[in-house]
């Protein structure tokens, strides 16, 4: 109970950190005169249309990536699966793309899209994997192939037509500049309802955890519920990089995180993945924000730093434990 104390005070602390960070035309006094009302018209459109937004859109999607990664890493048993490894958030971010093309400044139709590419991508990688053996080395590698595939189409579209996103690098590193509020409206609505989706089938990722003829002895309906996480581990990376583009590593590094200090149930490590990925999705962000102000580096990029090095880690770590090194 005392972890889960104190994660939730840091959250707290750290969405007033990100809220009176920032532009120095808004101080302090000014942000919370209009938090009670106060303030000139320009100061509520800083704080409630950029500022809020902002915040909540790094808070769920560090939430969403979190878990969508703890649900993958649970389901194959392998801890470098995450939603970027395996093309999910690729293909959601094509989808993104196309529905510029075709439906453009409709965030509607932006969120769905983004649902149906990281659905897409999970099932192509599901039958690339079925077809070379299932093993967990064919899941992995299937995913880098499907991501690869995804990212080419991306480059093509962002070259062929620039306009379908304002800032090519901000779209492919990933970052909240500029989140449109209707974005943030319908991709939280679906990251909530997700996240308690997850939170009810979690006893079934236990069960799962014991083999699958354990499970199946057990009464357990593996394809089911196995079908039915992987959904939901594609609905929450394609909310989030509806917001936030194409940010990487979050799923990589939260799960295996989380892992160091929780050992229980898979309904625990949700919870903490949700905390802890909204902590440190939104502090990099705001770091991203303050680090070299006035200007502003992508959050996705602040994350490749952190990240790529914790995977080569891994990777070493993994090759140890299995005896490949003398």
């Amino acid at each position: 109970m005392r972890k889960y104390v104190l994660v939730t005070i840091s959250l707290v602390l750290i969405i007033l950190f990100a809220l009176f960070s920032g532009n120095s035309a808004i101080g302090t006094g000014d942000i919370i005169k209009v938090i009670f009302g106060g303030g000139t018209e320009s100061q509520r459109l800083i704080v409630f249309d950029i500022r809020l937004p902002r915040i909540i859109a790094a808070l769920f999607s560090g939430a969403a990536l979190s878990v969508s990664g703890f649900i993958l890493q649970n389901n194959l048993n392998n801890t470098i699966a995450s939603p970027g490894l395996l093309g999910i958030n690729n293909g959601a971010g094509l989808f993104v793309l196309i529905s510029a093309l075709i439906f453009p400044y409709q965030a509607e139709v932006k969120c769905l899209m983004a649902f149906i590419g990281a659905l897409t991508v999970t099932l192509l990688v599901s039958v690339l994997s079925n077809a070379t053996g299932m093993s967990k080395t064919s899941v992995i590698l299937s995913g880098v192939a499907v991501s690869a595939i995804c990212v080419s189409i991306i480059d093509v579209i962002i070259s062929l037509k620039p306009e379908t996103v304002a800032d090519k690098a901000a779209f492919q590193l990933g970052g909240f500049a500029s989140v449109p509020l209707g974005s943030v409206k319908l991709a939280v609505s679906v990251i909530v309802i997700t996240l308690i989706v997850s939170l009810l089938f979690a006893p079934a990722m236990d069960i799962m955890a014991l083999g699958d003829e354990t499970a199946f002895g057990l009464g357990l309906n593996i394809r089911l519920n196995r079908g039915l996480l992987l959904l939901a581990a594609s609905l929450l990376a394609g909310a989030a990089v509806s917001m936030c583009g194409l940010i990487g590593f979050v799923g990589l590094l939260i799960p295996n995180f989380v892992r160091l200090f929780y050992k229980g149930k898979a309904r625990g490590g949700i919870v903490f993945c949700v905390l802890i990925g909204a902590v440190f999705l939104l502090l990099c962000d705001t770091f991203s924000r303050i680090l070299v102000f006035p200007y502003e580096l992508p959050c996705g990029l602040l994350l490749s730093v952190l990240g790529a090095p914790f995977l080569i880690r891994l990777l070493i770590k993994k090759r140890k434990r299995l005896g490949l090194f003398d």
